[in-house]
């Protein structure tokens, strides 16, 4: 018996009527902010990232500037963030490589991107599409969950989901996608009690590994 086709066209216009025109929370001023903001971003708000970067981009606004500080002050920059000891040291690697290597403009190109310190392939999609403009998509926990839910993807690594996902949605809406299953995730599809009782997608949604709140039949009340 075959798997049956995933719907998509009506979700992602759904999607794209309730976040219209949707873009990356992280604050950023230029490619090289953007980058930063992103590798301080994993396991780690993005509240609380734009929280952070204003204190380093006061003061070391590019990687040139950033890469004549010692790790233990960067250490002290991001303090607040998780992962900060790792964090600092990857953003210490990563500034001197751009600065020396790439005369402080972060490269369009996603092997290039991949091979600086502290990113993956998540971090190097999200800048590529929204600092460059290319078509990309970065798969992190809340579209990993959502393409899993919506029956977009089986996989089991972020890597593979974003095989998936490329395979099933149109190119021009990759980068788009992307924030669409971000924002609905953070707002509606919850990774614990998601609210499908207010979703916009529900009706075409197979809620894949959704439980389904237990219902107090005596007082007619969930549980």
């Amino acid at each position: 018996m075959s798997r049956k086709r995933p719907v998509v066209r009506p979700i992602l216009k759904a999607l794209g009527e309730l976040y219209p025109n949707p873009t990356t929370e992280l604050l950023h001023d230029n490619p090289w902010q953007l980058l930063v903001a992103t590798m301080l971003s994993a396991q780690c708000t993005d509240r609380r990232v734009n929280m952070i970067t204003p204190r380093i981009f006061g003061k070391y606004p590019d990687a040139q500037s950033l890469s004549t500080l010692p790790v233990e002050h960067i250490e002290e920059l991001i303090r607040d963030c998780g992962l900060y000891h790792t964090k600092a040291k990857n953003l210490a690697a990563t500034a001197a490589i751009i600065a020396n290597q790439f005369a402080g403009e972060v490269p369009p190109d996603r092997d290039i991107l991949m091979t600086l310190p502290g990113v993956g392939r998540k971090t190097a999609n999200v800048v590529l599409s929204n600092a460059f403009g290319v078509d990309a998509i970065a798969v992190d926990t809340h579209v990993f969950r959502l393409a899993h839910r919506l029956g977009w993807s089986q996989a089991k690594t972020p890597e593979a989901t974003e095989d998936d996902l490329i395979a099933l949605l149109p190119k021009k809406h990759w980068s788009t996608a992307h924030h669409w299953l971000i924002l609905h995730g953070r707002r509606v599809c919850l990774a614990v009690r998601p609210r499908c009782e207010s979703c916009a997608v529900a009706q075409w949604c197979p809620k894949v590994d959704v439980a389904p709140r237990l219902v107090n039949l005596k007082e007619g009340s969930q549980i």
